[in-house]
């Protein structure tokens, strides 16, 4: 069928990695769901392949493709079984995508090439016994010893805790929280395998930081600014759930469908009952409807959308519609629905965790009811009208423009870059700032491809740059817009503050 937003490629991407699983994963998911653990071999596999970089850049030994590729990657993963597609997209989407949105170039070579070869696994430690959702409610604390920061502190539900070679730690540091990646084999650093309801192929653990020594350098961008990455990542893990859950409603409608066409009662396949091909349709029908919504969630967020409303949609309606339907698949099945050796029966079990992970559906509610009802003015140090009825000395035109006499061609260096800020309002413009050979320029009007874009309100700028608003604030709010958050923050070290 033609589509939009799939092209050949991606289509003949897609047999050949279904294949692969078909090979490599379907055969052996029984034995790993039994052992509660998937061996580090289907990595290393994977790794050859080149499956773990599909989102990476080759300098890394990635492939650098584009994110349809990951959809598709995301669409079939989720056909396998669920706790190893827990594992691999946590490891590829979360975990080591921190690393490369914002990590220095020492941690990107340091850690990106082993993982992406599937030679070391990843995990992102951030939830802890008392802060879930509430990210800024973290305890483990990163103190400075010199080059080191010393660790302490537990993390809770970590996904590939037990057998993971390194951590993306979410700590807190004289700064605020930041991002630190924690070897596994650190000493100090302990970890318990948690026995779940479902996902049991899925490495999920408690894991402990007793004094443990990290460097300096392994900090993830910079220091003080993880909770900003975080929130950033909350909308492609988001996302994440959502794609997975187009592939998993299928596969289950599929096996549901397999099964109805040879089940007979009375003397005719259950199939032919019209309440249950009404059950049916009704289900397909929504399958479509939340896959339209994803994809399309996922072209806003290929031309640089901020997808917060979105993403957090499609978190509550992809997850409550995964429980859903297989919860009515696997009444389909009757009694063996209930038999252990039946994928329906796993997939019940493993679905559960759907509404909880990633932000919970009533958590999901609020988000989306203060985005909505309130104008996204939510956990705010300023509210809008606020900025805008405070005194600024410059207005915002004259802020960018300002910033060719506070450049700093020491902290250039070899940098190179092309900024686009779109701000909206009667003080606001069109303007380009490019940056090479230790120069800056400054100009009105858009030139050129630029690495990043920004889109603000003009009183909202004036409140930023003059100290009156908090960034991070006005980032999760969607106050500002910022298609790249890691080559903002670079871009932001080569200027002098606004006096």
């Amino acid at each position: 069928m033609k589509s939009f937003y799939f092209q050949e490629e991606h289509q003949l991407f897609r047999e050949t990695l279904r294949d692969f699983f078909k090979k490599e994963v379907l055969p052996y998911a029984p034995e790993w769901e039994a052992n509660r653990q998937v061996p580090k071999s289907i990595w290393e596999k994977m790794g050859e392949q080149g499956y773990l970089g599909i989102c990476h850049e080759e300098k890394y030994g990635g492939l650098g493709l584009d994110f349809w590729y990951s959809v598709v990657f995301l669409e079939e993963l989720a056909r396998t079984n669920g706790g190893f597609s827990s594992n691999v997209s946590v490891h590829m989407f979360m975990a080591t995508n921190h690393i490369a949105k914002a990590g220095s170039e020492e941690l990107k070579a340091k850690y990106l090439p082993d993982a992406l070869a599937g030679r070391k696994v990843a995990a992102l430690a951030v939830s802890e016994p008392g802060a879930g959702s509430d990210v800024s409610a973290i305890r483990t604390y990163a103190r400075r010893e010199g080059d080191d920061f010393i660790v302490n502190g537990q993390k809770l539900w970590i996904t590939n805790g037990t057998y993971c070679d390194f951590y993306c730690t979410a700590v807190k540091t004289e700064r605020g929280i930041s991002l630190l990646v924690i070897d596994g084999d650190a000493p100090g650093v302990s970890r318990n395998k948690l026995n779940k309801m479902g996902l049991h192929s899925s490495d999920t653990a408690e894991v402990f930081f007793d004094n443990v020594r990290v460097p300096v350098s392994n900090i993830v961008g910079e220091e003080g600014k993880g909770f900003y990455y975080i929130m950033d990542s909350f909308q492609l893990e988001r996302l994440v759930i959502g794609i997975s859950s187009i592939g998993a409603n299928e596969v289950a409608l599929e096996q549901t469908l397999d099964y109805m066409n040879h089940r007979e009662t009375f003397g005719r396949k259950i199939n032919q009952y019209q309440v249950l091909r009404h059950n049916i349709a009704q289900l397909a029908s929504e399958i479509e409807q939340n896959k339209q919504f994803v994809y399309h969630t996922c072209w806003l967020h290929t031309q640089g959308e901020y997808i917060v409303k979105e993403a957090s949609m499609i978190k509550l309606l992809s997850s409550e519609l995964n429980k859903k339907v297989i919860d009515e698949c696997l009444q389909m099945f009757g009694g063996m629905g209930y038999i252990e050796d039946t994928p329906i029966c796993a997939a019940y079990r493993d679905v559960r965790v759907g509404t909880i992970a990633g932000g919970t559906s009533q958590i999901m509610r609020e988000i989306i009811a203060k985005l909505v009802i309130d104008g996204v003015k939510f956990n705010k140090a300023y509210k809008a009208e606020d900025a805008e009825n405070q005194a600024v000395t410059k207005i915002a035109k004259e802020i960018v423009l300002s910033l060719s006499e506070r450049f700093r061609p020491e902290k250039a260096a070899d940098y190179q870059t092309i900024v686009h800020y779109d701000i909206s309002g009667n003080n606001g413009g069109k303007f380009t700032i490019k940056i090479e050979n230790g120069q800056v320029e400054v100009k009105e009007g858009w030139d050129g491809k630029p690495k990043v874009t920004v889109e603000v309100a003009d009183k909202i700028y004036e409140a930023l740059e003059t100290g009156q608003m908090n960034p991070q604030m006005a980032f999760m709010n969607g106050e500002i817009k910022v298609s790249d958050i890691g080559e903002m923050m670079n871009f932001t070290k080569v200027f002098k503050k606004l006096n």
